[in-house]
Protein backbone atom coordinates (compact mmCIF):
# COMPACT_ATOMS: atom_id res chain seq x y z
CA UNK A 1 0.00 0.00 0.00
CA UNK A 2 1.05 3.65 -1.01
CA UNK A 3 2.49 5.71 2.81
CA UNK A 4 0.00 8.06 2.24
CA UNK A 5 -2.79 5.55 2.27
CA UNK A 6 -1.18 3.95 5.04
CA UNK A 7 -0.47 7.32 7.00
CA UNK A 8 -4.43 8.08 6.47
CA UNK A 9 -5.41 4.31 7.75
CA UNK A 10 -2.83 5.18 10.56
CA UNK A 11 -4.33 8.36 11.63
CA UNK A 12 -8.01 7.40 11.56
CA UNK A 13 -6.89 4.19 13.95
CA UNK A 14 -5.33 6.73 15.84
CA UNK A 15 -8.18 8.81 16.42
CA UNK A 16 -10.82 6.25 17.08
CA UNK A 17 -8.48 4.49 19.44
CA UNK A 18 -10.14 4.34 23.20
CA UNK A 19 -8.19 3.43 26.14
CA UNK A 20 -4.52 3.66 26.94
CA UNK A 21 -3.80 -0.02 25.15
CA UNK A 22 -5.28 0.87 22.00
CA UNK A 23 -3.44 4.58 21.44
CA UNK A 24 0.14 2.52 22.46
CA UNK A 25 -0.58 0.29 20.01
CA UNK A 26 -1.11 3.18 17.49
CA UNK A 27 1.68 5.29 18.48
CA UNK A 28 4.00 1.79 17.91
CA UNK A 29 2.28 1.20 14.81
CA UNK A 30 2.87 4.68 13.89
CA UNK A 31 6.83 4.58 14.83
CA UNK A 32 6.59 1.28 13.06
CA UNK A 33 5.60 3.08 10.14
CA UNK A 34 8.27 6.20 10.31
CA UNK A 35 10.56 3.19 10.49
CA UNK A 36 9.89 2.04 7.49
CA UNK A 37 9.37 5.14 5.02
CA UNK A 38 12.42 6.22 6.43
CA UNK A 39 14.48 2.82 5.47
CA UNK A 40 12.68 2.97 2.04
CA UNK A 41 14.13 6.78 1.39
CA UNK A 42 17.24 5.71 2.53
CA UNK A 43 17.92 3.18 -0.20
CA UNK A 44 15.53 4.80 -2.95
CA UNK A 45 14.90 8.61 -1.98
CA UNK A 46 16.48 11.58 -2.98
CA UNK A 47 20.24 11.50 -2.41
CA UNK A 48 20.03 14.62 0.11
CA UNK A 49 17.44 12.96 2.07
CA UNK A 50 19.29 9.19 2.75
CA UNK A 51 21.36 10.53 5.29
CA UNK A 52 18.39 11.70 7.74
CA UNK A 53 16.10 9.03 6.67
CA UNK A 54 18.38 6.38 7.56
CA UNK A 55 18.24 7.91 10.88
CA UNK A 56 14.98 7.57 10.91
CA UNK A 57 14.58 4.27 10.00
CA UNK A 58 16.55 3.59 12.87
CA UNK A 59 14.55 4.84 15.77
CA UNK A 60 12.60 2.80 18.18
CA UNK A 61 14.15 -0.14 16.34
CA UNK A 62 14.23 -3.17 18.84
CA UNK A 63 11.80 -1.84 21.10
CA UNK A 64 9.93 -4.10 23.31
CA UNK A 65 6.74 -2.72 23.00
CA UNK A 66 6.41 -3.57 19.05
CA UNK A 67 5.99 -7.03 20.92
CA UNK A 68 2.57 -5.99 22.38
CA UNK A 69 -0.48 -8.45 22.15
CA UNK A 70 -2.55 -5.33 20.11
CA UNK A 71 0.16 -4.48 17.87
CA UNK A 72 1.23 -8.07 16.77
CA UNK A 73 -2.76 -9.27 16.80
CA UNK A 74 -3.13 -7.07 13.55
CA UNK A 75 0.24 -6.89 12.35
CA UNK A 76 2.36 -4.50 11.90
CA UNK A 77 0.51 -1.86 9.20
CA UNK A 78 3.91 -0.84 8.03
CA UNK A 79 4.85 -4.22 6.24
CA UNK A 80 2.47 -3.20 3.78
CA UNK A 81 3.92 -0.12 2.73
CA UNK A 82 4.50 -0.48 -1.23
CA UNK A 83 6.47 2.70 -2.61
CA UNK A 84 6.20 6.12 -1.61
CA UNK A 85 4.70 8.12 -4.69
CA UNK A 86 5.67 11.27 -3.57
CA UNK A 87 7.86 12.38 -0.99
CA UNK A 88 6.80 15.82 0.10
CA UNK A 89 2.81 14.77 1.30
CA UNK A 90 3.89 11.57 2.78
CA UNK A 91 6.47 12.96 5.09
CA UNK A 92 4.07 15.88 5.59
CA UNK A 93 1.42 13.49 6.50
CA UNK A 94 3.82 11.26 8.83
CA UNK A 95 4.65 14.98 10.60
CA UNK A 96 0.81 14.80 11.21
CA UNK A 97 0.57 11.42 12.54
CA UNK A 98 3.88 11.02 14.55
CA UNK A 99 2.41 14.56 16.39
CA UNK A 100 -1.07 13.18 16.80
CA UNK A 101 0.84 10.31 18.34
CA UNK A 102 2.77 12.15 20.77
CA UNK A 103 -0.46 14.34 21.54
CA UNK A 104 -2.14 10.70 22.21
CA UNK A 105 0.38 9.30 24.53
CA UNK A 106 0.94 12.99 26.46
CA UNK A 107 -2.97 12.06 27.81
CA UNK A 108 -2.15 8.23 28.81
CA UNK A 109 1.25 9.16 30.72
CA UNK A 110 -0.26 11.68 32.50
CA UNK A 111 -3.97 9.48 33.58
CA UNK A 112 -2.43 6.14 33.66
CA UNK A 113 -1.91 5.48 37.08
CA UNK A 114 0.74 2.57 36.55
CA UNK A 115 4.41 3.10 36.56
CA UNK A 116 5.18 0.43 33.68
CA UNK A 117 2.55 2.29 31.20
CA UNK A 118 3.82 5.74 32.33
CA UNK A 119 7.05 4.60 31.08
CA UNK A 120 6.15 2.86 28.17
CA UNK A 121 4.76 6.21 27.17
CA UNK A 122 7.95 8.17 27.78
CA UNK A 123 9.64 5.83 25.73
CA UNK A 124 6.92 5.95 22.89
CA UNK A 125 7.07 10.01 23.40
CA UNK A 126 10.30 10.35 23.18
CA UNK A 127 10.52 7.92 19.48
CA UNK A 128 7.58 9.86 18.26
CA UNK A 129 9.60 13.22 18.89
CA UNK A 130 12.89 12.32 17.66
CA UNK A 131 11.28 10.91 14.39
CA UNK A 132 8.91 13.83 14.08
CA UNK A 133 12.49 16.10 14.38
CA UNK A 134 13.73 13.62 11.29
CA UNK A 135 11.02 13.89 9.60
CA UNK A 136 10.92 17.97 9.86
CA UNK A 137 14.64 17.52 8.51
CA UNK A 138 13.68 15.72 5.52
CA UNK A 139 11.09 18.68 5.03
CA UNK A 140 13.38 21.26 5.22
CA UNK A 141 16.27 19.99 3.06
CA UNK A 142 13.21 19.88 0.36
CA UNK A 143 12.24 23.08 0.85
CA UNK A 144 15.65 24.27 0.30
CA UNK A 145 16.23 22.26 -2.78
CA UNK A 146 13.26 24.01 -4.26
CA UNK A 147 14.77 27.25 -3.35
CA UNK A 148 18.12 26.62 -4.83
CA UNK A 149 16.44 25.10 -8.06
CA UNK A 150 14.36 27.98 -8.39
CA UNK A 151 16.33 30.55 -7.37
CA UNK A 152 16.35 33.92 -5.93
CA UNK A 153 13.16 35.11 -8.52
CA UNK A 154 11.22 32.00 -8.14
CA UNK A 155 11.66 29.76 -11.11
CA UNK A 156 12.30 33.11 -13.12
CA UNK A 157 15.72 33.99 -14.20
CA UNK A 158 15.67 37.07 -13.37
CA UNK A 159 14.91 40.70 -15.01
CA UNK A 160 16.67 39.99 -18.04
CA UNK A 161 15.11 36.89 -18.55
CA UNK A 162 11.93 38.89 -19.05
CA UNK A 163 12.93 41.26 -21.34
CA UNK A 164 14.54 38.79 -23.86
CA UNK A 165 11.22 37.19 -24.29
CA UNK A 166 9.62 33.90 -24.46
Amino acid sequence: MEAERLIEAGRRALSGSRGALDVMAEAWQAQALARAIGSRLALYGPMELRSEARALGEIGAGCSALDHPTVLSGGARAAQLSGIADVRPALAGLALLLGEAGIALVGVACDTGEDGLYWQCIEAMDAADESLERVHGMLRRLAERERERDGPYGGIRGPAASAAGP
